[in-house]
């Protein structure tokens, strides 16, 4: 059953970030925690833990203390769409957050997506319908994207992530 949902997360930045990660919506898991990639499969967490050399935080608090600290934010691609549960693919009816409102009030200096389907709609939605700039798509950390281990995950994110955090 395709359900009409709204995002209810703030973006997480402040004025040190230099990265912004989109992903596309949350999930039922991370909307059920009210928080972004709750699904504890999802490898988001183990992976940017690892950009930042630090321990995999669990509470939300140490989540946003993290990803601050080591100067990355997130937010996702959709303010709001119609989707049937978790499904990307469902994805119908987006209407886009304002990603460059975001970047035009930090230091922000490049953006990542967090899979192929955040890419397609980040292009479609923010780089021609906001004049976003343009990002770099990353292999997503979800657990549906079990050809990638998690080693590689760590080390193509800090191949492309890397050169922007201290």
């Amino acid at each position: 059953m395709t359900d009409r949902v709204s995002h209810e997360f703030e973006p997480i930045f402040d004025e040190n970030s230099r990265v912004l990660i989109l992903g596309t919506f949350p999930s039922v898991k991370s909307r059920e925690n009210n928080f972004y990639y709750g699904h504890p499969q999802n490898r988001f967490w183990k992976v940017t833990a690892a950009l930042c050399a630090s321990a995999v935080p669990v509470t939300v608090a140490e989540k946003k203390e993290m990803l601050l600290k080591g100067q990355i934010a997130i937010w996702d691609v959709i303010s709001s769409c119609s989707i049937e549960g978790s499904s990307d693919s469902s994805i119908r009816d987006v209407v886009p957050n304002d990603i460059a409102g975001l970047l035009e009030k930090s230091r922000i200096e490049a953006v990542f997506c967090n899979g192929g389907k955040a890419y397609e709609l980040y292009e479609k939605y923010c780089e021609k319908g906001q004049g976003a700039p343009k990002a770099v798509k990353l292999p997503s950390t979800s657990p549906a994207n079990a050809a990638w281990s998690l080693e590689k995950l760590i080390g193509s994110w800090e191949k492309e992530i890397g050169k922007y955090l201290e």
